[in-house]
């Protein structure tokens, strides 16, 4: 463990890189594409500078940051490939019909997609497909491609830490040697507030105090059960489960509200004009869709076939680094293990395949399908994978040179005693500067866990209040704001989607320090 103390002039010059890109992307209104590369060369020119790192330092940072750039690309291109291909059968608007039925009111239908279906492929799914997979479907259902990756974004993101089969939580669990139930139940009790938090904000994205006040009962029942869904499921251990099982009884919820609500009331003229979609059209619609469900799902729970998809696996050994200021990067034997046929991107090049040979055997797909869908891919992903790059290797170069460290010393030396409140918004730092909640854990942990022993709080609630930020992290975080624009037409005008998920992600995050510092305060 590093046990370097930086001061104060580091930690200000830590926030450099971070400021620049949040100047650029949210006041001037640039896109990924251009901040990324600024924020890239100043945060190297840091390391290189007042952080002592060296060429070698910074080269081994970048290679790193390649390899974490590959894992998510490949997962971004599948992604919008998969759209595309579906997108070519003309159904994106059935599905976004039918489901929009089981909700007879748009903010209702709000809840449904952008805040429990989105929870739901998170269960299954990991960067960005929740966002990715939704969005679209609320721009064919009629909702402004604003509203619909802002409200994803926030919707999905408190199902981060036990989504992705428990892939975050895990990781919090590995880089403390604090897991268990203790941490697992104080972490789905945290992120059971953040539940109903994310499903007012997407709501409130769409319409406001008055669209909230339309849906608060179904909001309350539907939060409730997949909090305490995902609650019970912690406890007892089934870590992967918890968030996929808290979505599946989200969907039942909120679709049981919608059948109840649609009968207690008079059809409006929107939708008596609407064109009717049997679940059998939805089915034959949502097809490839359904093939990623199943592909994930055996792949996740059926041992032989994952042991056999990720036999090949593709390793990179990284020496030890240092800097002259002390900090030092111990070697590893693999920073991002590759895995080419078993990897999230190839999962969703699976179910691609899967829907394609469905749609041509059900007559769906023109001529010229599949080309087109692939020009359509490298067309809306070149840009966006840019920006992806960059911002990674901005990370990996503020992480590796001690930047990242010194940035976090400085905000605990500020808070003091009320460290329990700043304590997500370093979650949220680490989502936001990686993208990832897992790395956000990674990056924090240890450190979360020692500030605590340090003050003598209680551990456990500090290391939730980390991962729970993390996960709120992901609304706000450029590399995932990028994917959910780059599906619906956005690409190069991520600042306004940033400008509106640092506010929801503030707010939301803000509360639940309160309830940390609460929390801690009584325990």
């Amino acid at each position: 463990m590093n046990l370097v103390e930086f001061d104060a002039g580091h930690a200000l010059l830590a926030v450099l890189p971070i400021a620049l890109l949040i100047w650029l992307m949210v006041v001037k209104g640039w896109g990924a594409t251009r901040a990324g590369p600024l924020a890239l060369l100043l945060a190297i020119g840091l390391a290189l500078g007042p952080f002592g790192a060296d060429l070698e330092l910074v080269a081994f940072s970048q290679t790193k940051g390649a390899l974490l750039s590959i894992w998510v690309l490949s997962i971004i291109w599948a992604a919008l490939f998969l759209f595309h291909l579906v997108d070519e059968t003309g159904q994106i608007p059935v599905i976004g019909a039918w489901l929009a039925r089981l909700a007879p009111d748009r903010p209702l239908q709000v809840l449904l997609l952008a805040w429990v279906f989105t929870s739901f492929l998170q269960g299954i799914a990991g960067y960005g497909i929740p966002v990715a997979v939704v969005a679209p479907l609320m721009v064919g259902n009629g909702f402004t491609p604003l509203v619909a990756v802002v409200a994803t974004s926030i919707g999905h993101s408190w199902s981060v830490t036990f989504g992705s089969l428990a892939a975050s939580y895990l990781a919090l669990a590995g880089v403390t040697g604090m897991g268990g139930r203790t941490l697992a139940v104080d972490a789905a009790l945290l992120l059971g507030v953040a539940c109903i938090l994310c499903g007012a904000g997407a709501v409130w994205v769409f319409g406001g105090r008055r669209a909230l006040a339309s849906v608060a009962v179904p909001l309350l029942l539907a939060g409730v059960s997949m909090a305490g869904v995902q609650l019970a499921l912690a406890a007892a251990g089934a870590y992967s489960l918890a968030a996929f099982a808290a979505g599946a009884v989200g969907l039942v919820v909120i679709a049981g509200w919608g059948r109840y609500r649609g009968r207690s009331r008079p059809a409006t003229t929107d939708e008596q004009d609407s064109p009717s979609v049997g679940a059998r059209a939805f089915l034959r619609a949502f097809s490839a869709y359904a093939a990623l469900i199943v592909i994930v799902l055996t792949v996740s729970f059926v041992a032989p076939i994952d042991d056999f998809l990720n036999g090949v696996r593709i390793q990179l050994a990284f020496p030890e680094t240092g800097t002259s200021l002390g900090w030092v990067n111990p070697a590893t034997d693999s920073y991002r293990t590759l895995a080419p046929f078993g990897d999230t991107g190839s999962l969703l090049l699976y179910a691609a395949v899967a829907g394609y040979v469905i749609y041509r055997l059900l007559g769906m797909l023109p001529p010229g399908s599949l080309r087109r869908a692939a020009r359509r891919t490298a067309s809306s992903a070149v840009s966006s994978s840019i920006g992806i790059v960059t911002m990674v290797g901005m990370a990996l170069a503020m992480t590796d040179s001690g930047m990242t460290y010194a940035l976090a010393q400085g905000m605990k030396s500020i808070a003091g005693p009320l460290f329990p409140i700043v304590a997500p918004f370093i979650g949220v730092l680490g989502a936001f500067m990686t993208g990832s909640n897992t790395n956000s854990n990674i990056l924090f942990g240890a450190l979360q866990r020692d500030t605590a022993g340090l003050l003598g709080i209680s551990t456990p609630v500090i290391l939730a209040a980390q991962t729970t930020g993390g996960a709120l992290g992901s609304m706000l975080a450029p590399a995932k704001i990028v994917v959910g624009c780059s599906t619906v037409g956005l690409g190069g005008e991520e600042g306004p989607v940033l400008r509106q998920g640092v506010r929801y992600g503030v707010i939301i995050t803000s509360v639940i320090g309160v309830v940390t510092l609460l929390w801690v305060s009584l325990s």
